[in-house]
């Protein structure tokens, strides 16, 4: 079938920067759908009638066009961070045709001579600005995609906030175009109030002396947590996210999350993670909130209320963390059924009672248990000995 939809992208030299496959589109189209911006470059000779997307976006006045001839005009490369992906979603193939033109990430790394595959690209477009907190590390440079002109004066101030006032920022203006601007400084003294509604924003991570510098893997430090001491500490944290293994795109549930902290390592090992938190106590769901923006995950979903009522409902999880409750009524064989095949369940237990109740479990349902006992140094008078935190049993268990 030949493809009835063509997507074109267009940068900031409008019509006279595309190439001819582009433009025999356009010429041919019966009608061609853009931002008000897209459609103001286009010249006189495209007679197709031109059609705003509608406004809250939908896409589904477009796909009733089925069989016209359509071109639809984005910005730079269609299929990243653009409309493309939502179209590829939504129709066959072939009836799709896709003509990029450079994306505004592959013109700043020309512009700044960074070459792209060092580059971590971060969209602020529709996301929380928080999402910047999990990929602040010294010597790392990012591509930030600005959602408008405030962007770089918020990440400017995000920087300063996170001890990182010494970062290097550029900011582009209008790539590509005749209006194309450049501007560089420093996040410390960065004072441009707003720019450029259309811009992006590069940042040279460096950080301040005495920053806190929080790594990429699990088993963050305590303080880097607000809690009520309701937190799974350091080393069994890091036990725990070994056991759990999150992969790509995987949804793990963090059953009476206490402060979060599981549910907010698990997002940190990849941007495609996805965690659920359940917790019923209101002061712990303020700190889940504060902890998940200040590491950088705002993403994780947080769910008031009790295990096992406050289950359902939820899709189906990859993973179950269950930090406490284990001794309530359902809580472990409702997870257990809500898990995916293939899927890990691993919950700990510090008292009597909780670890009876993952050795009943483990009896019907295998897996493997564990102690974990951690001692740290300690000052006895004049001297030094081992203090020892509460043993911890945990049951990992994966489901056929």
């Amino acid at each position: 079938m030949k493809p009835w939809l063509t997507l074109v992208g267009i940068g900031e030299d409008g019509y006279p920067g595309l190439g001819k496959a582009a433009r025999r589109a356009l010429l041919a189209a019966t009608r061609i759908v853009g931002a008000p911006r897209q459609l103001a470059l286009l010249p006189p000779c495209i007679s197709g009638e031109r059609e705003t997307w509608p406004s809250p976006f939908d896409l589904q006045p477009l796909l009733a066009r089925r069989g016209e001839a359509v071109c639809v005009l984005a910005s730079g490369d269609p299929m990243f961070y653009g409309v493309g992906a939502s179209m590829a979603r939504q129709l066959p193939a072939d009836e799709l045709q896709v003509l990029p033109a450079p994306s505004s990430v592959s013109l700043a790394a020309a512009c700044l001579g960074w070459p792209l595959q060092e580059v971590e690209v971060l969209s602020l477009v529709g996301r929380p600005l928080a999402t910047l907190n999990a990929r602040l590390y010294p010597g790392t440079r990012l591509l930030v995609l600005s959602a408008d002109g405030d962007t770089p004066a918020q990440v400017a101030e995000a920087l300063r906030a996170r001890g990182f006032g010494a970062s290097r920022l550029t900011l582009l203006e209008h790539l590509g175009g005749t209006d194309e601007r450049r501007i560089d400084g420093q996040a410390a003294s960065w004072n441009l109030p707003r720019g450029a509604d259309l811009n992006l924003l590069a940042v040279e991570c460096l950080a301040d002396a005495g920053a806190q510098l929080l790594p990429p893997t699990c088993g963050l430090p305590d303080e880097a947590y607000r809690h009520d001491g309701q937190l799974t500490k350091r080393d069994v944290r890091a036990v725990t996210l070994a056991r759990l293994a999150p992969l790509p795109g995987e949804l793990l549930w963090d059953v009476g999350a206490g402060c979060g902290s599981i549910g907010i390592e698990w997002m940190r090992a990849h941007p495609a993670c996805r965690a659920i938190a359940i917790e019923a106590n209101e002061g712990r769901q303020d700190h889940i909130r504060h902890n998940r923006d200040a590491l950088g995950v705002p993403g994780l979903q947080l769910v008031a209320g009790h295990a096992p009522e406050a289950l359902d409902g939820l899709p189906a999880p990859d993973a179950i963390f269950i930090g406490g409750g284990v001794t309530v009524p359902g809580v472990l064989d409702d997870c257990w059924a809500a898990l995916k095949p293939g899927g890990r369940l691993l919950a700990n237990a510090v008292t009597i009672q909780s670890e009876a109740a993952l050795v009943a479990f483990r009896e019907q349902n295998g897996g493997e248990l564990l102690r974990l006992t951690v001692a740290q140094a300690q000052p006895l008078g004049g001297f030094d000995t081992w203090r020892a935190a509460l043993p911890i049993t945990l049951l990992a268990v994966c489901k056929p």
